[in-house]
């Protein structure tokens, strides 16, 4: 059965991906050199019960989603990646579909970048992922909120302060941006779910659509409104893998400034709130 033989390609590349390797600390005792399933866990957003289940072969249809996820967690390259889709019973998302695959290199800067808040995003702006630091400062989201669009025309907003004049120039972008996407992958279900709830329950989103406006999200000095550390006006940067549409959001300080020392404490205190 596929499953039996994905459950054991699991657990044997979990074996072999060290906690350094996934940007882990390897403190404390262990009993093998790779993986705990409460790391893999961590590190993909699967949850435990179900990699175990996976890895005993007791669930027979994972997503396309978590096996895109255990591929990114446990550092596979773009064979790897492929093979695990196999083994799943599913086919790699091809070049005419959105990819959410980071790159292990890609992986392992973000690992570097501790004391910097970097997310990676899709050519959707749906987050892969973020590192802790990212998290502290601008939150955790979760199902539609984790694209950026979604959540600019229908979430609940986010701590990036705006005048009513940024906000609107930020979702233009944002439409704009995504229509160049919908340009580049026609054959994307998901992303034209996405553009049509989009368009259904956003008169603003669908106003801009029909514009037909194409254009890059750019790069842009953000003021964060933190809850325990205050204001911090940051650069926040937009970079692109090079032959992959990824994009790699990161937020900087200028040295020697209040906002700096803000960040560096931001780092210190995480996503925990401060105690009296």
């Amino acid at each position: 059965m596929a499953t039996t033989e994905l459950g054991a390609a699991l657990r044997r590349r979990r074996d072999q991906v060290s906690p350094e390797t996934a940007g882990l600390p390897a403190g404390g005792h262990r009993r093998a050199a790779g993986l705990r399933r409460e790391e893999l866990s961590q590190l993909a957003g699967v949850s435990v019960d179900y990699i175990t289940r996976l890895e005993q072969g007791r669930s027979t249809n994972p997503s396309a989603q978590v096996v895109e996820a255990l591929a990114r967690a446990l550092r596979l390259s773009g064979d790897g990646r492929a093979h695990l889709f196999q083994l799943a019973g599913l086919v790699p998302p091809g070049p005419e579909t959105v990819s959410a695959y980071i790159t292990p290199s890609v992986q392992r800067m973000l690992d570097r970048l501790t004391g910097t808040p970097v997310a990676v995003f899709d050519a959707a702006w749906t987050q892969l992922l973020a590192n802790p630091l990212y998290t502290a400062l601008i939150g955790e989201w979760h199902g539609n909120d984790r694209n950026a669009v979604w959540r600019n025309f229908l979430g609940a907003g986010t701590r990036v302060r705006h005048t009513p004049e940024s906000a609107g120039a930020l979702r233009a972008a944002q439409a704009a941006d995504l229509r160049r996407t919908a340009s580049r992958y026609p054959a994307d279900q998901q992303l034209h779910r996405l553009i049509s709830e989009l368009r259904a329950k956003s008169t603003e989103f669908d106003r801009l659509w029909e514009s037909g406006t194409v254009n890059e999200h750019r790069s842009a000095r953000k003021t964060i409104d933190h809850p325990h550390v205050g204001a911090l006006t940051l650069d926040c940067d937009v970079l692109s893998v090079a032959g992959s549409d990824l994009r790699i959001m990161v937020y900087t300080a200028e040295p020697g400034t209040q906002d700096a020392e803000r960040l560096a404490l931001l780092a210190v205190i995480g996503t925990q709130a401060l105690t009296e």
